[in-house]
């Protein structure tokens, strides 16, 4: 199949990459000339062959916007757009509405794997028309992790982003929790070897995950953390959640506390997000502060 692809940073990048390798045609643009397959937009366009599929893959809000805007204007009836990034599920249904007045189908996709997800796949969770989404299906297929887990059509236009915005609140609970425990332990006379500690919960206990296997990775770089500064940003989807809650009346105790935990790190070098910026930085390759020296 061939496909467009908008934006090539830490995700769209190995994206590209793994549908190539699955055998599918993928024309990139970025803004980034050393990234991008063409000079212009328009260029992705014109060489795409019709019904055209451009998947985008840029920041959520005004920059996705304006990549949304310019396909509406240089795409046709019968092609396709899919949203790939972080986009708020409201946004969908907005962009969704824009192109369909041009006969330009959306769909949206909530796309989960970090760094990690060109070798292992990404799960996706997606949002639209019956039609849209069985188009895509060979680059879902190709996207997706070996095996009968990792996508799922959630439901109409928004569903997708919605389903990610959940998961990534279920992340910045369990994360929470995780770094709780690391302190806990770190603060004990009794534990020698916090390290060793959670490298033994890694088989046998209910609290076995891949979050858990990530926070041992990273305290094998740096036992006690003692590299990285207690500050760990919020990406959006956690806030969302919290409202989200708040819409539905539906209680998150612990989801809005990690979220509030990740605001208290702004104030000050909080031991607990210390562990929340390393498994970050492990799973997503996002960026962290380095410890101010004393």
């Amino acid at each position: 199949m061939e496909i467009g692809l908008v934006g090539l940073g830490k995700m769209g990048g190995n994206m590209r990459e793994r549908l190539r390798n699955a055998g599918h045609t993928v024309i990139g643009y970025d803004t980034n000339p050393e990234l991008s397959d063409v000079d212009h937009l328009s260029d992705l366009v014109v060489r795409l062959e019709r019904p055209r599929v451009v998947w985008v893959m840029v920041p959520a809000g005004a920059v996705t916007q304006q990549v949304v805007d310019q396909l509406g204007s240089l795409l046709r009836p019968g092609d396709t757009v899919v949203d790939g990034g972080n986009s708020r599920w409201t946004d969908d249904e907005k962009h969704a509405k824009e192109l369909a007045a041009k006969g330009i189908g959306f769909v949206d996709a909530g796309v989960s794997g970090g760094v990690w997800g060109l070798k292992n796949g990404y799960a996706l969770m997606v949002g639209g028309d019956e039609e849209h989404v069985e188009r895509l299906k060979p680059i879902f297929d190709a996207l997706k992790p070996e095996g009968p887990y990792g996508y799922v059509h959630a439901g109409k236009v928004g569903a997708g982003h919605f389903a990610k915005m959940v998961h990534n609140g279920i992340e910045y609970a369990m994360m929470q929790a995780y770094a709780e425990g690391w302190e806990l332990l770190e603060k004990a006379d009794s534990v020698d070897n916090v390290r060793e500690v959670f490298r033994s919960w890694q088989e046998g206990t209910v609290i076995r995950s891949w979050l858990l296997d990530l926070a041992v990775n990273a305290l094998d770089e740096d036992q006690h953390l003692e590299r990285l500064r207690g500050y760990a940003e919020d990406s959006g989807e956690g806030r969302w959640t919290v409202e989200a809650a708040v819409d539905n009346a539906v209680p998150l105790p612990a989801i809005t506390a990690s979220l509030f935990a990740r605001f208290a790190s702004r104030q000050e070098d909080s031991p607990q997000m210390k562990m929340i910026a390393a498994l970050r930085k492990q799973f997503g390759g996002h960026a962290v502060e380095s410890a101010k020296k004393a």
